[in-house]
């Protein structure tokens, strides 16, 4: 390795064991190398620019001193991997971040060696790696499992949980606590450093457990009294007193950002005998970039910008976002209603609960990363007469199933489920695709299921499930923008379980449920110019079916068509269910369910998964014609039997 203070280092790192190469006072050097590349980067591909450049030395720490990838490391979130990803082996393919046939914006096991574990929602990462750090420890193997844990991950339960049976594991688990947002304790400058440095040190863990060992031989009395005295001191100087109840030993907190403290501190705990171990580490989103910096959310997650001046590459001015179409009808229901209240988990801009915030702060509620506690406290506003909306993506909706379940359900608790990111999502692929909701709410008794086809219908929707009073409910809608259909000035309330036709034909009918309506009108176009006249009916419920509806359509139509945007076991099943109890299947019926397919899809451009999904017009023309055994060589309108 050169020692030239202006030789690039990065050139000479493609793998963790080329950066152990270099000398203690080149990774300053190398670090800021990085940061750019960060900062190059992601200008071209956009994604989660804050988060990464926080962790720009803390990857460099942990990489140089830790042997990866024999020892695990686990990010949470994943999205803070950008760093990582360039000094493990991808640094080629850094620029196809979140694009089609590229690298995940997350860590991905089928991607590197280095990526041990997945972790795109949030707070799984000391779970996971005690899990491996149990797995090496029973194999005899020498690898840790090191967890760094940020970006308010710590917020959720699962990670105390976690943290609460890791004692097992001894020093063979690390805990770092990325604390990039809300500081616990700040870092108190040289003198906190020196003390991290020091009682991470061998010498003086080796002191303390003798004095442990030492306690156990006096009175109890006498021994509660040193053991308070340790807690107080350790307390007094660095916070650490509820990650020692939990049985963590803690270090910290120092500044992540200066590698003269990291690497120090992080050796010590490395060769630590004492464990388990957490690493209280302060940085800052955005580190390095002064746009970022400036920014209120730290450049968090950004579009393609131009990395001089920090301006984002924006989209021209379109139709207003789902998200805030939500919002603002939501504002309206309220100022109508007293007891209208939203709830969202960490997500606020994200599902238009920050513009109601605005409106109304004392009905507004931003539980952190805790789904579950979202759904049973708005269970528990439900069941003392209040209204709430719970805004929560549909992916992480998920983490929340059994309080769905049991909490609401069961109760027939009216909570309004407002479902955002419903059906894929683009770029950030299978972890956060609303690919599920539908199948399962649908499966689940008292639940009603609405899915908006455009804007006008989610301001209809939210209006329906505002006046809802009988049981749960909700509406799922997508990310992005809306059709630019004009909004009424006027909300209607729809009445449950009932659809609407859109288009009316006497050959082919096409049931669509959610956005894919406008594909199922393009589908009835070419349908229409083959002979082939086509009904369009918009369900706009999955639960309950309109079962009226439905019946004439099947019995009145040659060939029916179901579109969803989610799984199997959604619409499509209800509605084969419905046609087998009722005896249609025996009339031979020809019915056929569009779904998303039975696997993840990775990440592209939703046009290009939807088209791949067979969800478009052109794949509901082929099922059509596949169906009804078409010719096209036929004189129009004819087909064979």
């Amino acid at each position: 390795m050169s020692n030239e203070p202006n030789t690039p280092l990065l050139d000479q790192v493609r793998i963790p064991a080329d950066l152990r190469k270099l000398a203690p006072e080149q990774l300053r050097q190398f670090a800021d190398e990085l940061r750019q590349e960060v900062i190059s980067a992601v200008g071209v591909t956009g994604g989660h620019l804050g988060s990464g450049l926080g962790v720009v030395e803390l990857t460099t720490a942990i990489h140089y001193v830790f042997n990866t990838p024999d020892d695990r490391l686990v990010w949470d979130v994943g999205h803070q991997c950008y760093p990582h990803k360039i000094i493990t082996g991808r640094r080629d393919r850094i620029r196809t971040l979140r694009m089609g046939g590229g690298l995940s914006g997350f860590t991905k096991r089928s991607e590197s060696e280095y990526d041990p574990f997945g972790a795109a929602h949030s707070s799984t990462s000391i779970s996971a790696a005690l899990g491996f750090a149990v797995a090496n420890k029973l194999s005899g193997k020498p690898g840790k499992g090191i967890a760094v844990i940020g970006d308010g991950s710590m917020s959720a339960g699962m990670a105390y949980e976690a943290m609460n049976n890791a004692e097992q594991a001894g020093n063979r688990l690390i805990v770092i606590l990325n604390d990039n947002d809300m500081s616990i304790a700040p870092p108190v400058g040289g003198l906190s450093a020196y003390l991290s440095r020091i009682v991470s040190s061998r010498e003086f863990l080796s002191l303390r457990d003798l004095a442990k060992k030492f306690a156990k031989r006096l009175p109890r009395p006498l021994a509660e009294g040193l053991k308070k005295t340790d807690e107080f001191a350790r307390g007094m100087a660095m916070g650490g007193t509820l990650f020692e109840e939990l049985g963590f030993y803690y270090v910290g907190p120092i500044d992540g950002h200066n590698l003269d403290q990291l690497i120090p501190v992080l050796e010590n705990v490395r060769d630590a005998e004492e464990g388990p171990i957490l690493v209280h580490v302060v940085t800052v989103k955005g580190k390095g970039y002064a746009p970022a910096e400036a920014a209120a959310d730290k450049y968090h997650g950004v579009q393609k910008f131009d990395v001089i001046t920090g301006t984002q590459v924006k989209a021209p001015p379109g139709p207003p976002a789902y998200q805030n179409v939500f919002g603002d009808a939501l504002i309206k229901e309220a100022q109508r209603d007293p007891t209208i209240c939203a709830i969202t988990a960490a997500m606020p801009s994200g599902t238009g609960v920050d513009r109601f915030a605005k409106a109304f702060p004392d009905r507004s509620f931003d539980v952190g990363i805790a789904e579950q506690h979202a759904v049973t406290f708005a269970a528990g506003l439900a069941a003392q007469g209040m209204r709430p909306f719970c805004a929560i993506y549909s992916t992480f909706l998920q983490r929340a199933y059994d309080q769905v379940v049991h909490d609401v359900c069961i109760q027939n608790l009216p909570v309004r489920f407002a479902i955002d990111r419903a059906g894929l999502v683009g770029a950030d692929g299978s972890t956060h695709a609303g690919s599920f909701d539908i199948t399962y709410l649908a499966t689940l008794p008292n639940m009603v299921v609405m899915a908006a086809a455009d804007e006008a219908e989610l301001v209809h929707m939210t209006h329906t499930a505002a006046l809802h009073d009988t049981g749960p409910i909700a509406v799922r809608y997508p990310r992005g923008n809306g059709t630019g259909i004009a909004l009424p000035d006027v909300p209607e309330r729809l009445e449950i379980g009932k659809g609407r036709i859109v288009r009316a034909g006497n050959k082919v009918a096409i049931l669509s449920l959610g956005t894919r309506l406008a594909e199922a009108m393009k589908a009835a176009d070419a349908l229409d110019a083959k002979g082939l006249s086509t009904t369009v009916a918009d369900l706009r419920f999955a639960k309950p079916l309109d079962e009226d509806m439905i019946r004439k359509l099947l019995t009145t139509h040659e060939v029916a068509i179901t579109i969803e945007e989610g799984s199997v076991g959604g619409l499509g099943a209800h509605v084969l269910t419905f046609a087998s109890d009722t005896g249609l299947i025996d009339a031979g019926l020809k019915l056929r369910t569009l779904r998303l397919p039975d696997r993840f899809q990775d990440q592209d451009k939703p046009e290009k998964q939807y088209a791949e999904a067979g969800l478009d017009a052109t794949a509901i023309v082929e099922s059509v014609l596949k169906a009804l055994r078409w010719n096209e060589g036929a004189v129009a309108g004819e087909a064979r039997a």
